[in-house]
């Protein structure tokens, strides 16, 4: 091989050398640059702050569910006591206004279970007898209308003087008395049909059941057809009127 081919093989392997070289350069070069532009694309400053934001957000958001959480829990609290304290106070005064109208006494009729009757010849008025009926029970007790009175063998009861009926029905607390006046006879001899008895049946009124039997004087009392009665009083006094 001569001299010249020989440094031409040189030349050329030096020439691909610097080639090579130049190549490699420039990819390097496109590498920086594809880097830098990679690093540049990449918005991390940008996201960072957005991130912030919408973390301050969702916390202010939190914190204004959390105050109108509380605030709508107080209120009905506070308002469930009101009802319950009003509720509370209402039943109260229901219950004491309940016991103040039943607090009364219970008030039953009189009868021969809970009652008992005397009979007097008075002296004045003439030809009276008074009738006194006494509650023995532990209630109060009522008389009503007028005695139904049966002297002896009689048939029938005595009417009524109608002047005599009450304003209202005499009401007897235990151990208290009730009156009721007799007219036996005429005073002035008038009346028919007269007659002694010495036995009293009395009712307390016409629809009564049970009768009382009062003893009577020994002798009897004389009875004639002006015999009446009068409605039960409250005082001996208004039974002696007529």
């Amino acid at each position: 091989m001569s001299a010249r081919t020989t440094r031409t093989r040189v030349l050329a392997a030096a020439a691909l050398a610097v080639a090579t070289l130049t190549l490699t350069a420039c990819n390097n070069g496109e590498g920086v640059r594809d880097e830098g532009a990679s690093a540049g694309t990449t918005s991390k400053p940008s996201s960072t702050p957005t991130s912030e934001s919408q973390k301050n957000k969702e916390t202010t958001t939190d914190a204004g569910q959390a105050a109108s959480s509380s605030g709508s829990n107080s209120k009905p609290k506070d308002g469930k006591g009101a009802q319950n304290s009003s509720g509370s106070k209402g039943s109260s005064d229901s219950s004491k206004s309940s016991g103040s109208q039943d607090s009364g006494p219970t008030r039953t009729s009189c009868t021969t279970a809970n009652s008992r009757m005397t009979a007097t010849v008075v002296s004045r008025p003439l030809n009276h007898l008074l009738l006194t009926v006494t509650n023995t029970g532990s209630k109060n007790c009522n008389v009503i209308g007028y005695p139904a009175v049966r002297f002896g063998e009689a048939q029938s009861v005595p009417p009524v003087f109608e002047d005599s009926k009450p304003q209202a029905v005499v009401t007897l607390a235990p151990g208290e008395s009730g009156y009721a006046g007799v007219l036996l006879s005429a005073a002035d001899g008038s009346g028919s049909n007269g007659y002694t008895a010495k036995s009293l049946q009395v009712y307390l009124n016409k629809d009564a059941g049970a009768a009382f039997k009062p003893s009577l004087p020994a002798k009897g009392v004389y009875v004639d057809d002006s015999i009446s009665v009068t409605y039960w009083q409250q005082t001996m006094a208004d039974a002696l009127t007529w």
